[in-house]
């Protein structure tokens, strides 16, 4: 019977089911690693984005990994979330609606299990200047000093931006902190000719646009 690695080489890391592929990241498929792959899906709720989404606490205690393979899949997980949001950023460079923001933005914050808060700084073409996160919490919230969101606004010369942040909590809904976050920074950003486009809320499976819910005139 093929190993697989022998399966890896021959037909390459597509053809590898869930459990093989874990396999590979976690024990170099070593004996018995296949067996202890697919107690971990199972555990986990059955497949990789239910894997994906298991903090290093819940991973390291699931079907024996111990903390060395679950850093593994930690380290794998962000690594593809960078790559997924590097392809991204390559691909949108300017902006012409809240999808491109969307587009640009979910895969760097969709699966996040903590609030972050991004600016979009951009010219008066819609070109994007800069994207900068500019504030990182926890669960529930995140704190933005929007006096420095301003200055690097001033910095870059830049005429418009939007702000996008994230829920990990799955609703996409704005709390009232968000639309006072949203009302300081239209506020203090008018003072210096400079538009909020827009303002962003992502979560794993949907989002919200304060422009286009009428919160932004």
């Amino acid at each position: 019977m093929a190993s697989i690695h022998d399966l890896l080489q021959l037909r390459g890391a597509a053809s590898l089911g869930d459990a093989e592929l874990l396999s590979l990241l976690m024990e170099d498929g070593a004996e018995g690693s296949l067996e202890r792959a697919e107690e971990l899906l199972r555990s986990c709720g059955g497949g990789l984005a239910s894997v994906a989404k298991c903090e290093l606490g819940r991973l390291r205690m699931s079907a024996g990994v111990g903390l060395k393979r679950a850093s593994r899949l930690v380290a794998a997980v962000e690594l593809g979330r960078r790559m997924a949001a590097h392809e991204a950023a390559d691909v949108v460079r300017s902006i012409s609606s809240s999808e491109d923001v969307v587009q640009l933005m979910r895969p760097q914050l969709a699966e996040l299990g903590h609030e972050e808060c991004w600016v979009l700084y951009l010219s008066t073409s819609n070109r994007i200047l800069e994207r900068s996160r500019i504030s990182q919490g926890g669960v529930q919230g995140t704190v933005v000093d929007h006096r420095l969101l301003i200055k690097r606004a001033l910095e870059l010369l830049a005429t418009q931006l939007i702000l996008v942040h994230n829920h990990p909590s799955g609703a996409a809904e704005p709390s009232d902190p968000d639309k006072q976050l949203t009302r300081r920074i239209v506020e203090a950003a008018s003072l210096f000719d400079i538009r909020v486009v827009d303002h962003l809320i992502i979560s794993r499976h949907e989002s919200f646009s304060f422009r286009a819910h009428g919160l932004l005139k």
